[in-house]
């Protein structure tokens, strides 16, 4: 017993889960490994060795023991003859557990061995068949009554019972969002902490770390829905560093620009960048027609890259530059693919925001990421083979000066704030609201969230604004025209807006709600003195009908919980302001 005990943890569980791993990322080959695995069991030379080398091996089911043990008790163990020699290879059905349930297996009781039954048998071709021939009525039985319908209720709608959601907003996929996040939150908690390498850039990355939880309000922070558990150990944000490949598209199906010349490609052809995992998993799927023709070729070219937490967005270690790839894995709401709107989009928008900062009293005081560079390869979804590069913060930064990024805020907070902290707030408050105000009085209303900001600090005190990813902001199109500002977006682009209520809700739940809103919690202050401190700076900073919005009594809060079990879009909720009153 104790013997079967250790192969079935040593076994079935780590030693499987790493060649499993080691094989789909690494195409390692799984024969060898446990070849390997094997010869060091027989060099411990132990009297426990051929017991745990004999053919075959037991391995604990799990799922029998659950539905044949005794439900009063759920005691017994069912143990199950699965592989042949720790050398063979084939156990692995595929990528995932190693130890995954075979098809075809029957209950039976503790003790014995399952019984194989062959899928789609008898049984499984008997039911085929009923469900073609439909609903069947015996020669001599009457045809059922009518049902009867109680005054006041609808025939065919079923009654809801009292306390019970509506069907709408009972969505089994939200429960798969959220177990999923708990799953990969439980994994990052585990997982130590990767070294940090030189430059404002990676050492921002660094704090980004501090924010296992991910996003600060969302529920489903740590939803990597797409990913298994080796994807999430290779890719996520705790993993020390990563690659970015490449394909070779040919020009009649590349749109936009030349994002890596870095790798040179011949006449008709233009060098794409492409996530590790987009390439290895979404490519062959989507794509094998073009793949086989040669409309895209899948190229041996790899540059080393640091994950963020956005994941689809990399740092190029050495080149103080990002790049912001598709990635078409769900992370909190979204599947974090890439318009072509936003590749077209991004390099205009960062032009026009250079110049506004530009001429804008203070504007030495933001530091914009800008975005250089962006293609797209519009087949299938037209999101799939998205690329953007962007600026980084290297050489950028003066001595002695730190960029934190927002979400690690939360928890730097008392290294931050030596003194008094309704002072340090103000400061803050100070280099937050008066340029995003006055953006937002030209018509730009940026996604100010803690995610997109990287505050620098001086000594502890708020410095400068760093300012990134430019896809989520809304443009109020009229505003623009009238402060002499043009700007040609992509057909369709949702950034741009005639209705300056929709550039307000942007602006003011990101930066007011989302960011703010997380500072004034965590700080060791009176939650009504910070809003009232908070107050003070916009009304210095900010007038007119702008103003009268920001400050109203109820605004509109993104209901977050309520948008998953909807899924009908964003969905808002009125909620008292603490800016209304002073």
């Amino acid at each position: 017993m104790l013997r079967t005990k250790l192969s079935a943890a040593a076994f079935g569980t780590v030693a499987a889960e790493l060649i499993a791993a080691l094989t789909r990322h690494h195409g390692a080959d799984p024969a060898r490994l446990w070849g390997i695995v094997a010869a060091a069991i027989r060099d411990t030379g132990t009297d426990d060795a051929p017991h745990l080398l004999r053919d075959p091996l037991p391995v604990k089911a799990t799922t029998a023991m659950r539905l044949a043990a005794d439900p009063s008790t759920m005691s017994g163990h069912c143990w199950r003859t699965r592989w042949r020699h720790t050398h063979d290879a084939q156990h692995l059905h595929g990528p995932g557990r190693a130890h995954r349930s075979r098809p075809g297996r029957a209950r039976t009781r503790p003790g014995r061995r399952l019984p194989r039954r062959p899928a789609g048998g008898r049984r499984h071709r008997r039911a085929a068949a009923a469900r073609r021939a439909g609903p069947r009525r015996h020669p001599g039985r009457r045809p059922r009554r009518a049902a009867r319908v109680r005054p006041g209720r609808i025939p065919g709608r079923r009654r809801r019972r009292p306390g019970r959601p509506a069907r709408r907003h009972r969505r089994p996929g939200f429960a798969a969002e959220l177990r999923n996040a708990v799953v990969n939150l439980a994994i990052a908690m585990a997982r130590p902490q990767a070294p940090i390498g030189d430059g404002p850039d990676w050492q921002a990355i660094g704090w980004e770390r501090l924010a296992v939880a991910g996003h600060n309000l969302h529920p489903c922070g740590r939803t990597r829905l797409g990913w298994d558990t080796g994807d999430v150990l290779a890719y996520d944000l705790e993993t020390e560093q990563t690659r970015v490949g490449f394909v070779a598209v040919r020009d009649e199906l590349h749109l936009g620009d030349d994002v890596w010349p870095e790798i040179k490609s011949p006449a008709g052809w233009t060098v794409q960048p492409v996530h590790l995992w987009q390439r290895d998993m979404v490519l062959p799927a989507r794509y094998g027609d073009l793949l086989r023709d040669r409309s895209l070729i899948v190229l041996d070219d790899e540059v080393p890259a640091v994950p963020t937490a956005a994941l689809r967005t990399l740092l190029l270690p050495g080149t103080g530059e990002y790049l912001k790839v598709s990635l078409d894995i769900q992370v909190t709401s979204t599947r974090r693919s890439i318009s072509v709107a936003s590749t077209r989009n991004g390099p205009a928008v960062s032009q026009l925001l250079h110049r506004l900062v530009a001429a804008a009293p203070g504007g030495d005081r933001l530091l914009l990421m800008a975005e250089t560079a962006g293609a797209a390869v519009p087949v299938g979804s037209g999101r799939d083979l998205s690329a953007i590069r962007r600026d980084g913060l290297a050489g950028r930064l003066q001595p002695g000066e730190q960029a934190i990024p927002g979400g690690a805020l939360p928890f730097l907070l008392d290294d931050l704030v030596g003194g008094d902290p309704a002072g340090w707030l103000r400061d803050y408050a100070h280099l937050l609201l008066p340029p995003l105000m006055r953006l937002a009085a030209q018509g730009v209303a940026l996604e100010a969230h803690l995610q997109n900001c990287l505050p620098t600090f001086i000594g502890g005190r708020p410095h400068r604004l760093a300012l990134r990813d430019f896809a989520g902001l809304r443009l109020h199109l009229p505003r623009l025209q009238a402060a002499g500002h043009d700007i040609n977006l992509w057909p369709g682009s949702v950034v741009g807006t005639d209705d300056v209520d929709v550039m307000r809700a942007k602006i003011g739940y990101t930066l007011f709600q989302a960011h703010l809103g997380e500072i004034v919690l965590r700080l060791d202050l009176d939650e009504t003195q910070a809003w009232r401190i908070i107050r003070e700076v916009l009304d210095s900073c900010c007038t007119g009908d702008d103003h009268a919005a920001f400050t109203a009594p109820m605004v509109p809060h993104k209901a977050l919980v309520r948008m998953r079990l909807a899924g009908d879009g964003d969905v808002h909720l009125p909620v008292p302001n603490p800016l209304h009153a002073r």
